[in-house]
């Protein structure tokens, strides 16, 4: 089982429907959390509308901070424009994802992201599980 850190700036958008795709993609067999280096007071409105679609409800999530902690939690650190703000901790797989900030952005336009995330969610499941089977 392999434990997966989703960071962005605001915890309000990417990390969270990261998290969300990734829970449902990996139905268990892997653990995710996701933080932000300077959170949100709320996920984004577009981005909850744009997850309602796919039958998962964020309305009720609350962006949080990350912290050194939760870095050593995880053993796969997946950043998305938070840049030298998230620490670097030796041993832990950084992946860097270039997704645009969802931020006021339309509901077509994050509907483009979510979609985006979710394939490259399905793909880093995929590697996870062939990851463990290796073990």
């Amino acid at each position: 089982m392999a434990r997966v850190l989703f960071v962005c700036l605001h915890n309000a958008g990417r990390s969270q429907m990261s998290q969300a795709l990734f829970e449902r993609a990996a139905g268990g067999r892997h653990e995710t959390q996701s933080a932000g280096t300077e959170p949100g007071e709320r996920v984004h409105p577009n981005v909850v509308s744009a997850m309602r679609e796919e039958g998962i409800d964020l309305s009720r999530r609350v962006p949080r901070v990350l912290t050194d902690e939760l870095a050593r939690w995880a053993d796969v650190v997946i950043t998305m424009g938070c840049g030298d703000a998230c620490p670097v901790i030796p041993g832990k797989t950084y992946v860097d994802w270039d997704l645009r900030d969802p931020k006021d952005l339309t509901l077509d336009d994050v509907r483009a992201i979510r979609n985006d995330i979710e394939s490259r969610i399905e793909n880093l499941v995929k590697d996870l599980d062939l990851a463990a089977i290796r073990r």
